[in-house]
């Protein structure tokens, strides 16, 4: 049976417009999930919106108009933008959603009801701009609270707190025991560090006096939710968690076939949103250590060194860019120039450059050289062998096609994207020099029979090399494999035609195209990007 994959990202709050690190979250979800199909797994892929908050009702109440309208127009980018991207998602999680309040609301009025909900009144400073309670630990040396918490005034406020201390052993306990529960695993030791201070509960309401915008506590009328148990459920509200199962083994199939879930998310929200008050509000829940979800941490992408921000203006938008340069060159740059984990400074100029070289230079340009000898040299016609020529070039390296393939699939596997894409690369350049060093062309002059099968061993290797590739980039360019596949005319029958099922990793055998097969005309696959 098909092995059941859930991936997520963190959604994405709705007071502001996509931005770089968005469309890199997304792509690299994608990809992942898109390998994994290729796999034969069965996948859910679940991303989306979180629509509630202060911040987003006081821009609703600036721009003058209601705010489920500002969140509905902002979503619409969102949901375009990852449409352009070829972003394929399974469901959308949107936090104004019924169902998602419904589940929410459940969620609360259970942990209520078993006392691990109480209510408190809170006095201190409190930050405007972040919407939390300040305690001295975020106090800088001068004693006063630093630029990054806005406006800050003293607040006495009484609100609803959920029990979290308590459960601090048991995360502790968890993580040392669980090594792989974060990829990289230095963010791992990072949230091991962040557990062991760990005090206090957490503050999970705000009166509506002052928010209104928000899900209702089902226990108390005057108050609304304050994000966590609100953003966060979303990872299992869309997934069909029933709050009334108290027993994790009394969940519905549906849920079950799914959990637990693979957490993309950015290094800024592993501690403590995701690291901690998340596996906590699981663990509250009754869901067992073997049901805990992981968490892949990527890194931010900079400019020169420094992180974007509005307030800089060096903010980068994905729109314009795959506007300007095409879906496909934005994706491979996203996914090629930066190590999953660590942070990277985006170049519009490596931008160009890594297109280029990586897909112009080598897959577009063997493509296209390919078909045109084939074309040229054999009336676009293959005979077929099992020999894979392309390995036996004299004083190169030794070289093995399996080798290539299964490193790009470890790669896949460790989420080394960048790592896989060039593996795939190495198959074209490899392509290449056997071309250059068998020398078709002469071959073509040549009356000798052993020089005609030569020939046909040449051109029947480069169009099993070209269908390889396309199996291999098909998670990070899905467009361009199908562009290869077609121009091999390969899989040609109408129901697959742009769809995924067109690619399986049980195709990534070598002698796969049969004798006799006609292939298409060359079409320039990545035109080059002309500085």
């Amino acid at each position: 049976m098909p092995k059941p994959f859930y991936i997520t990202t963190a959604i994405d709050y709705t007071n502001g417009a996509p931005h770089i690190g968005h469309a890199y979250e997304k792509v690299l979800a994608d990809v992942i999930a898109r390998y994994h199909r290729l796999k034969g797994d069965t996948v859910f892929f679940l991303t989306g919106v979180d629509q509630h908050g202060q911040k987003v009702q006081q821009s609703a109440e600036k721009a003058s108009i209601a705010p489920q309208q500002f969140v509905d127009e902002i979503t619409a980018r969102f949901i375009a933008l990852w449409e352009k991207l070829e972003v394929r998602y399974d469901r959308w999680a949107a936090t104004t959603d019924p169902s998602h309040k419904k589940c929410v609301q459940g969620i609360l009025q259970r942990l209520f009801d078993e006392k691990r909900i109480y209510k408190d009144k809170q006095e201190g400073y409190y930050s405007v701009r972040q919407e939390q309670f300040l305690t001295d630990k975020e106090r800088g040396p001068d004693g006063e609270f630093g630029p990054e918490w806005g406006q800050v005034e003293h607040r006495e406020e009484e609100n609803y707190y959920f029990r979290l201390a308590g459960h601090k052993e048991w995360l502790l306990g968890y993580l040392k025991s669980h090594p792989d529960c974060v990829t990289p695993d230095f963010r791992q030791t990072e949230l091991i560090n962040a557990v062991e201070k760990l005090s206090g509960d957490l503050c999970i309401s705000r009166p509506k006096s002052r928010l209104s915008w928000g899900i209702e506590l089902p226990f108390d009328r005057e108050y609304v939710n304050y994000v966590w148990f609100d953003a966060l459920t979303n990872y299992i509200s869309f997934a069909g968690y029933d709050p009334a199962a108290k027993d994790f083994s009394a969940q519905r199939a549906e849920f079950r076939d799914k959990w637990p879930a693979l957490h993309i998310i950015g290094k800024d929200i592993l501690i403590p949103a995701h690291g901690i008050y998340w596996p906590i509000m699981l663990h509250a829940l009754g869901f067992p250590d073997d049901q805990m979800p992981k968490f892949l941490v990527h890194g931010w992408w900079n400019i020169s060194g420094a992180k974007m921000s509005k307030s800089l203006g060096n903010v980068i938008d994905p729109d314009s860019l795959a506007d300007k340069y095409g879906a496909e060159a934005l994706r491979f740059y996203l996914m090629s120039d930066i190590v999953v984990g660590k942070d990277s400074d985006f170049s519009e100029e490596r931008l160009v450059s890594r297109y280029n070289t990586d897909l112009a230079n080598s897959i577009g340009n063997l493509l296209n050289r390919t078909l045109a000898m084939v074309s040229k040299y054999s009336q676009g016609r293959l005979a077929q062998t099992t020999a894979a020529a392309l390995v036996d070039i004299p004083g190169a390296p030794s070289f093995s096609i399996r080798d290539v393939i299964n490193d790009c699939l470890s790669a896949f596997e460790d989420y080394k994207i960048g790592l896989a894409a060039e593996e795939a690369s190495k198959l074209a350049w490899r392509c290449d020099f056997f071309i250059d060093f068998s020398e078709p062309w002469s071959l073509a002059k040549s009356a000798e029979p052993t020089d005609k099968a030569k020939l046909e061993g040449t051109l029947y290797s480069c169009c099993e090399v070209l269908r390889l590739v396309a199996i291999l980039i098909s998670p990070v360019l899905p467009k361009a494999a199908h562009g290869i596949f077609d121009q091999l005319n390969w899989k040609m029958e109408p129901e697959l035609s742009g769809k995924e099922e067109r690619f399986s990793l049980a195709d990534a055998e070598w002698g796969k195209l049969p004798d006799g097969h006609v292939v298409g005309k060359p079409t320039p696959l990545f035109p080059r990007i002309e500085a």
